[in-house]
């Protein structure tokens, strides 16, 4: 059963949303493995990514884990509506930057 993965996500993700007439589930293989693209209504991305990304992290586990049994790698693309914008970052974070131990140290002694 190829579309395995493509019918657990579509029930998962129209379990989730206020939407699920919304739902878009894109299927493509190449030679890099699957790739699922999922669109979904703009009121209900919040749903499916949810706190700190956990929502969306455990779709992309099960996914995969689907992939194994069916000897495919796969991946989920959560396409973001269009016109959005994403909220700004907190002051001081910065994610691409790296800090030594000895500096990761030092901030935590301040606290």
């Amino acid at each position: 059963m190829q579309d395995a993965d493509k019918i657990f996500l579509e029930y998962v993700v129209k379990a989730l949303v206020d939407n699920p007439n919304d739902v878009k589930i894109d299927r493509t293989v190449d030679e890099m493995g699957v790739l699922i693209s999922l669109t979904v209504n703009p009121a209900d991305m919040g749903k499916i990514i949810g706190r700190m990304g956990n929502t969306a992290k455990a779709i992309r586990t099960l996914l995969r884990v689907i992939g194994m049994k069916n000897n495919a790698r796969v991946n989920l693309k959560i396409n973001e509506p269009e016109g959005s914008e994403r909220p700004a970052r907190p002051e001081g974070f910065a994610p691409s930057s790296t800090k030594t131990v000895d500096q990761a140290m030092e901030d935590l002694k301040g606290i």
